[in-house]
This record gives structure tokens, sequence and C-alpha cells, in this order.
């Protein structure tokens, strides 16, 4: 048989176990808003049972029970959720950031508007087409003058602008940089002490979900592979190696992560979305201006000079030079021309000579390339409004002396006219009007600010999709905490009564067994 006191023991266990999963419960309960939290259980096992002693071991009715004992405390966490919600989290971090790219270039074009370049480009052509109704007329000339460093200044913005977003785009890949290698030193840390803690046979759950929640932060910076091993977990970069053990193996900044997305290593993330946008997105929407202010000066253009028209001797049209006679044509004649500024040579000023145009655009900087960021008003004219050239035609004084019509508006009108004359670009990729060229931009900038936001919503939905799913599965329910406490509640009661019930009965048995008859 078995001592009286084996109960006693029984009921201890019961109550110490109890009292565990009511603790647990509690932790569960305070830590339902905490970021990252895993909730965790008791797992309870029947305690090692006993043989009753007995003189004839055929005579026991078997083993007898000896309560009930934990044997750990683990979190309910599973890890398959947790590799999708981190794949899905990096593809939705690179879409977000592209989007955004895409939403602040929309606001750099600033189309459509009433104070957009498209509207600046209008006004640049208006001014033209009024100057060639008086070509004399000083006011219309300084029009000219004022719409042209409207359309110069234009340009030469948003270049800056398009500068500075990919400055911005450069600093935040140096700042992600920085919070990469904290988030790395964090888990070779956190990687140290759970080892350090569960060497001794218990569960470091809160450090491991503080490590889960360093790597499901870092997920959405980058793409990683996360691998548990006894040396905690390995974090790995297609396959380049980040975290082993308690040891970072990468020094992570701006150079590294360049790097990394050069070799194809860097295929999402936050990270991967910004030197996306610098290097694509900005950077191509950043050279189609400058094709575009290229074109407008030297594009490639076709014209039709009337007859009648006088050329500046030796002019070179076509691979013929006109001088003498030839310089008044005869017929009209269709050449091709290097842009505005090819056109605008081809014609005379107010100037009071008889000598070719300007360049009408020239490079504040002094490059020989026509960019978005140099296009200017050539100084010339900026000083003398009168060097706007506006006549193809001339004329011979009394005194035999060649002197320019100035009344005349044959290329007053041909400028103006540029509003609808295709300009092939440099490349040869562009043949169209400026303005349907620059519609191009802002309708291909548009289709791919739709297809981000497309691509970042629908990666959003399954991160919290996936996360609604790993929350189901480790988030803390307070509705199922509730009724758990109440279970261990009535647990620890009934264990208590338990033994309450034994200490009468050894009292019984102690004080007043024997005392018959005394």
């Amino acid at each position: 048989m078995t001592s009286t006191f084996h109960s006693i023991e029984t009921a201890k266990r019961s109550l110490f176990t109890q009292t565990t999963a009511l603790s647990t419960t509690g932790h569960n309960v305070a830590n339902a808003n905490t970021e990252g939290y895993s909730r965790q259980k008791v797992n309870m096992q029947a305690s090692i049972p006993m043989e009753p002693f007995a003189f004839l071991h055929s005579t026991t009715p078997g083993q007898l029970g000896t309560g009930v004992e934990f044997d750990s405390i683990t979190r309910v966490r599973e890890k398959f959720l947790d590799d999708q919600f981190r794949n899905e989290n990096n593809n939705f971090g690179s879409w977000s950031i592209q989007r955004d790219t895409l939403e602040k270039l929309e606001a750099i074009v600033n189309e459509p508007s009433d104070t957009g370049f498209r509207t600046v480009m209008d006004n640049f052509y208006k001014s033209w087409s009024d100057l060639s109704k008086n070509p004399e007329d000083v006011t219309a000339r300084r029009i000219v003058k004022e719409t042209t460093l409207a359309l110069t200044d234009a340009m030469n913005q948003i270049s800056r602008q398009l500068d500075a977003l990919s400055q911005d785009l450069d600093n935040n890949i140096e700042v992600k940089g920085s919070e990469i290698q904290g988030y790395l030193g964090n888990i070779a840390n956190l990687n140290s002490a759970i080892v350090k803690v569960e060497s001794l046979g218990d569960n470091a759950n809160d450090l491991r979900d503080q490590r889960d929640l360093m790597a499901d932060k870092l997920s959405k910076i980058m793409n990683i592979t996360v691998t548990d091993s006894p040396q905690g977990y390995q974090i790995q970069m297609n396959g380049q190696a980040l975290v082993t053990g308690g040891a970072v193996q990468a020094t992570v900044d701006s150079a590294f992560l360049n790097t990394a997305y050069a070799a194809g290593n860097l295929t999402n993330g936050e990270v991967h979305g910004m030197i996306k946008s610098r290097d694509t997105l900005v950077s191509d929407y950043k050279k189609q201006m400058d094709d575009l202010a290229n074109t407008l000066a030297n594009g490639e253009i076709q014209i039709t000079l009337p007859a009648g028209s006088v050329l500046p001797d030796n002019t070179v049209l076509g691979g013929v030079t006109y001088t003498g006679a030839a310089r008044t044509l005869s017929a009209d004649l269709t050449v091709t021309v290097k842009g505005l500024n090819g056109l605008h040579q081809l014609g005379y000023s107010m100037d009071g000579t008889t000598s070719p145009g300007i360049p009408f655009f020239t490079s504040s900087d002094g490059g020989t390339a026509i960019t978005a960021g140099n296009i200017s008003l050539n100084a010339a004219i900026l000083a003398d409004p009168n060097k706007i050239a506006t006549s193809l035609r001339t004329t011979t004084d009394a005194s035999g002396a060649e002197t320019v019509i100035k009344g005349n508006n044959t290329l007053a009108n041909l400028l103006a006219n540029l509003k609808d004359t295709p300009m092939k670009s440099a490349d040869g990729l562009r043949n169209a009007t400026v303005g349907a060229q620059f519609s191009a931009i802002v309708g291909q900038l548009g289709v791919q600010t739709q297809e981000a936001a497309r691509q970042t919503s629908n990666s959003e939905f399954l991160v919290e999709q996936v996360d609604t799913r790993r929350q189901s599965v480790s988030g803390v329910s307070l509705d199922e905490e509730m009724a758990n406490m109440i279970k261990f509640q009535h647990a620890y009661s009934a264990s208590a009564r338990f033994m309450t019930t034994y200490d009468q009965l050894l009292d019984k048995l102690i004080n007043s067994t024997g005392t018959v008859g005394r």
C-alpha cells in the first residue's frame, strides 16, 4: 500500500503546476498588445507513476499516479508562416518605395495642371505666334524672352528636383544601411543570449520573440533567408552570410548595398526599391527630360523655306553651300535643320546687321550638350531681345548695301509652327512634336505609377493576409486566456481542496485513532 502522505505530494504538484499555468496566462494577457509577442503555453504531463508496495505484486491493481507536472513553457509559433510573411514583406517593401518615388515624380512633372511644363511650353509657342504678327514690336520680343526664360527655368527646376530626389534616395540608402547593421547586431546578440539561456535547459521564449521581430523588420528592408540552428539564427541574403551565430559577417553600408544590387543579390525590400528608383526610375526620367531639352534646341526637323527667302551668306544646307545670288531661293526649299537653334540661325535679327541669327538656346554650364539642367536662353538675346531673329528677307539700298527687312515675319512664323512640327531626338528613337514627346513622358509615368500602386496594394494585402493567419496561431486571444484562467483557477482550487481533505484525514488518523475508551 502507499503512504497517506503520497496524496499530499500529488496535491502539491498540482498546485505548483496550476500556479505556473496561471502565471503564464497572466504573462500572455499582459503582452496581448506587445509587438512581436507569441502566445506561450505550459506543456503539462502526468508525472511518473509509482508501484505500490505489496507482498505479492499480483495483488496490486497497477501503478499509482503521482499527479501532474510541466516539462516546458513553449511559444506557439509556425515557422512556415514566418517564412511566408518575410517573403511577402520584402516584396511589399520594394514596391511601396517605387510607388512613393513615382508619386514624387508625378508631383515634380506636375501634369496636368495650369502651371505645369505643358502650359509653359504652350505659352512659349504662343509668344512666337504673337511676335510673328508684328516682328518689330519691342513688347512682343520681350514676351518671347520672358516665356523662354519661363520654359528654361521650368526645365532647370525639373532637373534640379530630379537630382534632389536622387540624392534623397542615396541618403536614405545610407540610413537603411545603418538600420540593417543595427538589426544584424541585435540578432547576433540575441543568438548568443538564447544559446546561453537554453544551454541551462530553459526556453528563451521572450528572447526568441525579440529575435523574430528583428528578422521581420529586417525582411521589409531587404530580402533575407532565416535558418535556425543550434548556434541561433543564420541570416543570409541570396546565399551571402550576414549573421552566423553570435557574429555579424558583413559590414552593411551604401557601398555594400549598391554592390549587392549590381550583383543581383539584393532582389527585394525597401533598399532594393530605393536603388531601383534611383538608378532606373529617376535616372530614366532625367534622361528623357535631358533628351527633350536637347531635341527642342538641336533635334532634327524638316522645314520648308518659302521662295524669296534670303539665306545668310555661306549657309550650308543638305551639303549645299548657299552664297551670292543662290542665297535667294527661287522656289520653296525643304531642308533639315538642327532644332530651334538651327532654324533661328537661318534668319536675321533687328540688330542692324545681316549677320545670321545666333543660337537661341545655349548651355549655362558651358557644356557642348544641352540638357534640362543647363538649357538657357542665349545671354546675348537675354541682354538684347532685338537679337531675336524673325526675318528671312533682305534688300539692297541705294548705296548697294544689304539691309534686313525688319518687318518680315517669315522666320517667326516658322518658329511658331514648330509647335506642330515633329522633331527627331538625338538618339533617333523619337520623332514627334516636343509637346507629344512630353505627353509620352507623362503618359508613361502615369502607367508606371498606376502599376506600382497596384503591386503595392496586392503585396500589402498578402502581407496582411499572412500576418492574420500568423496571429491566429501565435497571437493572444483575451477570450481564450480568460477561459484558461478560469480553468486553471478551478484546477488550483480543486487541488487545494484535495490537500485540505487529506489534511483532515491525517488529522483524524493522527489525533483520533486509538483514543476510544480513554
